[in-house]
């Protein structure tokens, strides 16, 4: 049967699909993408976050298997090209029109933050519960904007 990407009974079946895919796979609480700041200011920048209870659980389940990522609070550097996959693998979500697709215009302000300007970083921060100690810097940005 061929996935239904046009709906969010489809997109979570999609969803469930993939993370069956990944060994010891448990959603985070929170995960966003981050990019290092242009300027001197120290923030990282989280142009859409995956707070607790949030709904979009498939850009997360995305993002974990191109990442390696299982379970638990990981910081990773996203090389442009990763996320530039992860943007590509996600797309077809966007027939799902009944729902906003916040993560892929995040990703894709990112990417064009990253063309822009290639010394800046982009960081996928997944945070598996909220009591984890802090695992980086970007962790500690995102745990902020919670």
């Amino acid at each position: 049967m061929e996935p239904d990407w046009s709906t969010p009974e489809g997109l979570a079946a999609i969803k469930d699909a993939l993370a069956a895919t990944i060994d010891g796979w448990s959603a985070p609480v929170a995960y966003a993408v981050g990019i290092s700041p242009a300027s001197s200011s120290p923030e990282l920048e989280f142009p859409h976050v995956n707070a607790p209870g949030g709904r979009h659980g498939l850009p997360a389940v995305v993002l974990a298997k191109l990442l390696g990522h299982a379970n638990g609070t990981q910081t990773y550097e996203l090389t442009r090209s990763q996320l530039a996959a992860a943007v590509e693998t996600l797309l077809p979500a966007e027939a799902c029109t009944t729902l906003d697709h916040p993560n892929l215009a995040a990703w894709r302000g990112i990417l064009g933050e990253l063309d822009a300007n290639p010394a800046r970083t982009a960081y996928a921060v997944f945070i598996g519960d909220l009591d984890d100690p802090v695992d980086s810097e970007a962790d500690a940005t995102l745990r902020t904007l919670l």
